[in-house]
């Protein structure tokens, strides 16, 4: 009888229990399945708010935020702006353009060496246009050679006007945006006339091989006629070499920053800012680089080295100073001209910086064009002479 007593008490406790756990449990899984459809509640909420956000923000992007910060500011989109604005993907549909990045800042170092190359510029124009003025003037420079130094110094006026004038006016002026379809246009016409004065002095080095190895064939082999067709495909192939170039830099899409780590629109500063992969346009780039920079230079060499060959077998000591007077002068233009280019086209981008690339660039666009006349053609006698002549006829003008 004592051991009754314990199961008897124990019964209906145990029996409570149960009651309640069942109880618990139910209450639990009712407030489970309300937190659950609270929180399907709240991730829908949560997606439809993301989704609508996201088109805002693409709606925003589609139409130019740079137009928002322009009403915000009250004022012209800077470089920065267009940094920010430009996010996603973009091309020659966007409203905006590129940002170019001044040469020069306004230290007194800066504005001395952004005078020196006013200077250079203004230099280079002059004596181009005066060498394509003398050549034209004076009947006596009317043969081979004189007609593609005319080609060169025409050449060398626009090249260099392609680049330099927007750099000076974004350092007076600030002007340094420039819109997408400008760009292009620059970028065109800088290979346009840059191949085709690379093509131009490797056919200049071949009316010097048939001048001085071949002088009684010269005046068969360098036919007006022959000179022309030799100016036509040279301007052919650099036409050839900036369209596609341009077209294919230009089909790439643009991302992030618009500002252009140069004081121009160059291939290589572009492609820093495509957000694509460039490999294979890359290799197209180093091929355009063998048939417009390599071969020239190869074809340069061989006939200069056949020149060379040709003055040591030279009797006379006054033929062999002219000859090697006139192609050390080819010479000096050619390394100036080709080396910086070849820097910029032909080596990796990691041999590249922007400070570099700057440096290199005022040597192929300002001070090449300005030294070509002094080297290459005021040295001769002849132009000396027809200067000298034209001088004399405008003085007897006046007096008259």
């Amino acid at each position: 009888m004592g051991g009754a007593l314990p199961i008897t008490t124990n019964t209906t406790p145990s029996k409570v229990s149960e009651n309640k756990i069942c109880g618990n449990l139910q209450g639990f899984q009712a407030k489970s399945k309300g937190n659950l459809q609270a929180r399907g509640v709240r991730s829908s909420l949560q997606v439809v708010v993301i989704i609508t956000i996201k088109k805002v923000i693409y709606s925003l992007q589609k139409e130019g935020a740079c137009h928002i910060i322009q009403g915000h500011r009250g004022k012209e989109v800077s470089g920065e702006a267009w940094q920010e604005a430009g996010r996603g993907p973009w091309n020659q549909s966007s409203t905006g353009g590129f940002v170019l990045t001044s040469l020069f800042n306004e230290s007194p170092m800066h504005l001395f060496l952004f005078s020196m190359v006013v200077v250079v510029y203004t230099l280079a124009m002059a004596g181009n246009t005066a060498m394509v003025f003398l050549i034209w003037a004076d009947a006596r420079l009317h043969t081979p050679m004189y007609f593609l130094l005319s080609q060169l110094s025409f050449l060398d006026i626009f090249f260099t006007s392609v680049t330099i004038p927007k750099m000076i006016a974004g350092f007076l002026f600030g002007w340094t945006s420039i819109s997408f379809v400008g760009c292009g246009a620059q970028m065109f016409f800088f290979m346009f006339f840059g191949a085709t004065e690379c093509l131009l002095l490797a056919l200049m080095a071949y009316d010097r091989y048939v001048a001085i190895c071949n002088p009684l064939r010269y005046p068969s082999l360098m036919s007006h006629q022959t000179c022309l067709l030799m100016v036509a495909a040279s301007w052919l192939g650099g036409s050839l070499n900036a369209s596609i170039q341009t077209a294919l830099t230009l089909q790439f899409p643009y991302c992030g920053s618009r500002k252009i780590a140069h004081f121009f629109c160059e291939v290589p500063s572009l492609l820093r800012l495509v957000c694509a992969d460039t490999a294979s346009y890359e290799h197209v780039l180093f091929v355009t680089g063998v048939v417009v920079l390599l071969l020239p230079i190869a074809f340069i060499t061989m006939s200069y080295a056949l020149i060379l060959a040709a003055v040591l077998g030279m009797h006379s000591v006054e033929g062999r100073r002219k000859a090697l007077a006139t192609c050390s002068s080819h010479l000096t233009v050619v390394n100036l001209f080709y080396g910086p280019l070849v820097y910029t086209y032909m080596l990796p981008a990691s041999y590249h910086s922007p400070g570099q690339d700057d440096v290199v660039s005022i040597f192929y666009t300002v001070l090449t064009p300005m030294l070509n006349p002094v080297i290459y053609s005021l040295r001769n006698k002849e132009v000396t002479g027809a200067m000298k002549n034209v001088i004399g006829k405008c003085g007897m003008g006046k007096i008259a």
